[in-house]
């Protein structure tokens, strides 16, 4: 099954030498890791407060307790390791033909499979801080906290997330645009490009193939010279790095 597309793909990677990865939490559904828009993602499970609710900047603020409950049992899923995804874009990487991934995901499994150049456009939960002093704490730290993490000076931890209400770092915006500017080849995947600014960063493509793999449809045209309606493991486990 796919075994054209995966041909094409094939033929567009080993005429690449400057891909740039640019994608979402459908990267990591096959971690075990739910994505949110999906009929079974977190947007669709039933909670006392709706989750856009719940990750947002006030409500972390004024409702730290509940925040923390509901990141630590629905985001912070630490025992997940990387898929055919993750490894095959950190060999792409490690053989000179892939160049940045740009992602949407705070899961932190594009570093554990090996990529080195890697854009969190919403941060990780890996990296947690005191607002009061500026110390860090892994995620094992905050995740087994009893209750809100608090920082050994008193303070309150904050995830390095980006939140609803909040801004993108302004060097990792740089960083992305410029490696997605810069690429021959840009693969979009597992992502349906709802949530911006994010999903507008892909109009600074000037390359020549655009590659989008996700098993929905994407919420804009983006003019693919090839579309992929699968699970993108499975493609990516799939192409030979040569």
């Amino acid at each position: 099954m796919y075994e054209q597309e995966v041909g094409t793909l094939q033929k567009i990677t080993d005429e690449s030498s400057r891909i740039v990865f640019f994608g979402g939490a459908g990267v990591s559904t096959e971690s075990g890791i739910p994505d949110f828009r999906s009929a079974d993602g977190i947007y669709h499970q039933n909670y006392k407060y709706s989750p856009e609710q719940v990750v947002s900047h006030s409500f972390f603020m004024s409702n730290t307790e509940a925040f923390y409950e509901f990141y630590k049992e629905k985001m912070m899923l630490l025992d997940a390791r990387p898929n055919a995804a993750h490894l095959k874009l950190a060999e792409l990487e490690k053989a000179g033909k892939l160049t940045a991934v740009v992602t949407q995901n705070i899961d932190g499994l594009h570093y554990a499979a090996g990529n080195k150049t890697v854009y969190e456009l919403h941060g990780s939960i890996h990296r947690n801080y005191c607002q009061k002093c500026g110390k860090f704490y892994d995620a094992a730290y905050v995740k087994n906290a009893d209750g809100v993490p608090r920082c050994e000076c008193g303070g309150l931890i904050k995830p390095d997330v980006v939140l609803y209400e909040e801004g993108l770092d302004q060097g990792v915006i740089q960083g992305a645009v410029k490696a997605i500017s810069e690429a021959d080849t840009l693969i979009i995947g597992g992502t349906s490009l709802v949530v911006y600014p994010a999903a507008g960063f892909i109009d600074y493509f000037r390359g020549k193939h655009l590659v989008v793999i996700n098993k929905s449809d994407t919420a804009r045209e983006v003019g693919a010279e090839l579309t992929i309606s699968a699970p993108i493991g499975e493609i990516m486990g799939r192409i030979k790095v040569r």
